[in-house]
């Protein structure tokens, strides 16, 4: 029996994905459930599973072509059979189209009709099973044999100059995608960056106090970003139009708080959304982040996971930056960026003094957010981390 691979269904916002890698060849056995191929969106890359036991006759689109849900992309033939330690297969019959023949040459010479059809397909007869008597390659054979499939497109062209060599790389599409939307949020946002410098000095105290206990207690270390986050849900919540958004000419309030974490991954930088993180205590954001970030490092975030949010948290400081100006991301109104932690001369009570300092910056759009805001909205978030309780207390 025939059984149709197709493109599983994207989301609303995804109308086309790009193949980025077969795991089999045809002619192999596949099982159930397992991965064929890896499909890359937009937003992330997703598993194509094989919907039943049997081989791989046909592969219909191969590495690099673009496809949209419900496309066919390959067949698979859940009768025919794969020899004991066979890499190929060596006769696949019973198929509604002509499948090649990719079973490993038996030696027989074959016959001149089939020659003649192989030398017009450009296919060697040493790549011909033969089912004739002594394997010999028959017409019908030869009528089955597909010719080879042109070479992919090369990914990469590389121009050589000397010590000035080039390479040329087509951009991924999760890449073009990135530079789709920082260009549409530098076209239509007002954006407009506040500063200011926190004492981190009182959050690490609390980390080294509780550090153990809370990994204990928890099975997670106690990072930063739960204290950030929280800060920032405590500003949200004070000033709401820092947590709205822009449709048209309305200003969208959100009666909830979803935050997305800007995490680095091996294909660039994804966006997972915390949701609810209003409602979420310290312990179960510092979970939450660790699984993201591990989904990222593997390719495993879902598309649910990276659609929405309210607002965002980008942490350059794991990186070494000292501060940056973070881009918004449509159709998000402000985001948040924390930077590296470093020990600076500050002056408290007319004295210098040695304080481990981050700063944070805040940009915003100001088509809706004004200064005061913006900046009290930033302060607030100073105020939570230079004095922890206040996280606690929710004042």
């Amino acid at each position: 029996m025939l059984i149709e691979v197709k493109v599983p269904q994207l989301s609303e916002s995804v109308s086309e994905a790009t193949l980025v890698s077969w795991h089999k060849k045809e002619g192999d056995a596949v099982s159930r459930d397992e991965n064929l191929i890896d499909i890359e969106t937009d937003k992330v890359v997703l598993e194509t599973p094989a919907p039943a036991d049997g081989v791989l006759v046909k592969i219909v689109k191969a590495d690099g072509e673009n496809v949209s849900s419900g496309d066919l992309i390959a067949q698979i033939d859940t009768e025919a059979k794969v020899p004991a330690g066979a890499k190929r297969v060596e006769a696949v019959q019973a198929v509604a189209a002509p499948a090649p023949a990719l079973a490993m040459a038996t030696g027989g010479a074959p016959s001149p009709a089939a020659r003649k059809i192989l030398e017009e397909k450009g296919v060697a007869a040493g790549d011909v099973s033969g089912t004739g008597r002594g394997g010999r390659v028959t017409k019908e054979d030869a009528v089955a044999a597909q010719p080879p499939r042109a070479a992919a497109p090369v990914a990469a062209a590389a121009v050589q100059g000397g010590d000035r060599a080039e390479e040329r790389v087509p951009m991924t599409r999760l890449r073009a995608r990135i530079a789709e939307r920082l260009i549409q949020s530098k076209n239509e946002n007002a954006i407009l960056t506040t500063f200011n410098e926190v004492n981190m000095a009182p959050v690490m105290a609390l980390r080294k106090q509780y550090g153990e206990k809370f990994e204990k207690a928890h099975g997670v270390r106690l990072g930063f970003m739960g204290f950030f986050v929280k800060a920032a849900v405590t500003a949200l919540k004070r000033y709401p139009i820092i947590n709205a958004s822009v449709d048209g000419s309305d200003i969208v309030y959100h009666g909830y708080i979803d935050i997305g974490i800007a995490v680095g991954s091996p294909r660039g930088l994804v966006v997972p959304i915390l949701r609810d993180a209003d409602q979420m205590s310290i312990a179960d954001i510092e979970k939450k982040i660790a699984e993201f970030g591990q989904k990222a490092k593997d390719g495993k975030l879902s598309l649910e996971e990276l659609t929405g949010g309210t607002f965002s948290i980008s942490n350059g400081g794991v990186f070494g930056s000292m501060l940056s100006t973070p881009i918004i991301n449509p159709p998000q109104s402000a985001i948040l960026g924390i930077h590296a932690t470093k020990d600076r001369p500050v002056v408290e009570n007319g004295q210098i003094v040695i304080r481990p300092i981050n700063y944070l910056a805040l940009s915003y759009d100001h088509r809706i957010i004004d200064g005061r805001e913006a900046v009290l909205g930033l302060v607030a978030m100073k105020e939570a981390l230079e004095d922890p309780a206040r996280l606690i207390l929710d004042v």
